[in-house]
C-alpha cells in the first residue's frame, strides 16, 4: 500500500523530471511551436509575422512559468510581461477581446492534448496517472482563469489608451487602406498627416526578438534615418507589434531607388525590408504588400537589409516550397554542396548570370580576374553537363532561391 505522502513525493519527483526534460531548449521550442500552430489554426487573426512573434514570446514565457510550478504542491504563478505585450498588440491592431480569449482557450485545449498523449504513451507510472492529469487540469484551469482576468484588463486599458490617442487614428486609417476599405483620400491624408497622392516606398522594420524592452524608439529612429537616406519628403510610421514597425516614405521621384536603398543601413538587432515604389493609394498598398513579402524571404536568412526587387523571384518560387526545392535540385545538381568549392562556384555562376554572361562584369562584381571567372564557369558546365546558356533563366531562378533560402 502506497501512503498519501509517498504518492505526493512520487508525483513531485515525476513532475520534476518531466519539467527538467521539457525545459531543455530544443524540447521547449518544439512545444512552443506545437501550441502556437494550434492557436494560429484556431485564431487566424493572429497569423502575420509580427503577431506570430509576440505569440511565440508569450507562449514560451507562459510555458516556463507554468512548468516550473508543476512540481510544487502550492500554486504561486506570476503572469509574464510577454503575455501583457501580446494582449496590448491585439488591442493595438483593433481586434476584439474575443480574439484574446479564443487564443487562450485554444492553447489550453492543446496543453491538455499534450498531457493526454504523454499518459497514453506510457510515460507516466500507472499509480499516479490520475494525479498527474488532475494536477495539470487544475493548474491549467487556474492559470487560464488568472491570465484571462489580468489580460482582459491589460487589453481594455490599452484599447482605451489608443482610442484616445492620435496614433490610433493613423493605425485605423492605415488598416482601412490596406484592407481595401473605401476612404476619402483627402480626409485620410489629413488624419495621417501624410499625403496619399504622392509616390510611396513602403518598408517594414523589426527586431530579432520580441518581449522585454520595448524597441519602438529604436525602430522609429531607424525609420527616420532611412527616410533621410532615401531623400524622402514625408514619413509615415505605424506600430505593427511590440517588435515591428510599418513605414512609408514619400518620394518626389524614384530615380536610382535601388542605389538609395543600397545605401540604407541598420544596426543589429534592427532589420528592414523594402517594397517597390508606387503612386497614390494603390501604390501605398502594393508597396507595403511587397515589403511584407520581402520580409518573409529575409527571415529565412540573416541579411539586415532586403529589397523586394532583389528577392521577388525567390519569394514567388518559395510559395511552393516542394516545387522550389525540386527546381534547385534539378537545375543545380552537383552544385548544391555546402563545401567552399561548391559555394564559390555558385557565387561565380550567379554573378555571371546577373552580369548578362559577361566574364568582365562578373569579375568586377566578384573582385577576381576575368580568367578566373572563365575557368569557374567552364568547371560549372562540366558539373552540370550542359552549357550555362542552355538553362540560363532556370539557373538564375534556382540561384536566387538558394541565396534567399539556402541549399537545404
Amino acid at each position: 500500500m502506497v501512503s498519501g505522502e509517498q504518492n505526493r513525493e512520487q508525483l513531485r519527483d515525476w513532475f520534476a523530471d518531466f519539467v527538467f526534460d521539457l525545459l531543455r531548449a530544443q524540447t521547449m521550442e518544439g512545444i512552443v511551436a506545437r501550441l502556437d500552430a494550434a492557436v494560429l489554426a484556431g485564431v487566424p487573426e493572429l497569423d502575420d509575422p509580427d503577431m506570430r512573434r509576440d505569440l511565440a514570446a508569450s507562449t514560451r514565457a507562459h510555458a516556463r512559468v507554468v512548468l516550473s510550478g508543476l512540481a510544487s504542491d502550492t500554486v504561486d504563478l506570476a503572469l509574464p510581461e510577454e503575455a501583457h505585450a501580446l494582449a496590448r498588440t491585439i488591442a493595438r491592431r483593433g481586434l476584439d477581446v474575443r480574439v484574446l480569449l479564443r487564443a487562450y482557450r485554444t492553447g489550453m485545449a492543446e496543453v491538455l492534448a499534450v498531457m493526454t498523449e504523454t499518459v497514453a504513451q506510457g510515460q507516466v507510472p500507472p499509480e499516479i496517472e490520475r494525479a498527474v492529469l488532475l494536477r495539470v487540469f487544475e493548474r491549467s484551469t487556474t492559470w487560464i482563469g488568472l491570465s484571462v482576468e489580468a489580460l482582459t484588463g491589460t487589453f481594455m486599458a490599452e484599447r482605451e489608451r489608443v482610442l484616445r490617442d492620435a496614433i490610433n487614428t493613423r493605425t485605423e486609417l492605415v488598416h482601412a487602406l490596406l484592407t481595401g476599405t473605401e476612404v476619402d483620400v483627402d480626409q485620410a491624408s489629413i488624419g495621417l498627416g501624410y499625403r496619399l497622392s504622392r509616390r510611396h516606398l513602403a518598408f517594414v522594420l523589426w527586431t530579432g526578438e520580441a518581449g522585454g524592452d520595448e524597441p519602438g524608439g529604436l525602430l522609429d529612429r531607424a525609420a527616420a534615418r532611412i527616410a533621410t537616406v532615401l531623400g524622402a519628403t514625408g514619413l509615415l510610421t505605424v506600430a505593427a507589434s511590440a517588435s515591428g514597425l510599418w513605414a512609408w516614405a514619400a518620394l518626389d521621384d524614384d530615380a536610382e531607388i535601388a542605389e538609395r536603398i543600397a545605401r540604407c543601413e541598420v544596426a543589429a538587432p534592427v532589420r528592414v525590408a523594402f517594397g517597390m515604389p508606387g503612386a497614390h493609394v494603390d501604390g501605398f498598398v502594393a508597396s507595403h504588400r511587397e515589403a511584407v513579402a520581402a520580409r518573409r524571404v529575409a527571415e529565412q536568412g540573416s541579411r539586415a537589409v532586403t529589397s523586394y526587387r532583389e528577392v521577388e523571384i525567390a519569394y514567388l518560387a518559395g510559395v511552393d516550397t516542394a516545387a522550389m526545392r525540386g527546381l534547385i535540385a534539378r537545375e543545380l545538381h552537383g552544385l548544391t554542396g555546402i563545401d567552399p568549392v561548391s559555394t564559390r562556384l555558385r557565387a561565380t555562376l550567379h554573378a555571371y548570370l546577373r552580369a548578362q554572361r559577361s566574364p568582365e562584369e562578373a569579375a568586377r562584381l566578384l573582385g577576381v580576374h576575368k580568367n578566373t571567372v572563365r575557368y569557374r564557369i567552364h568547371r560549372v558546365e562540366e558539373i552540370l553537363g550542359h552549357p550555362v546558356s542552355e538553362r540560363a533563366l532556370a539557373l538564375e531562378i534556382a540561384l536566387d532561391c538558394v541565396a534567399a533560402y539556402g541549399v537545404s
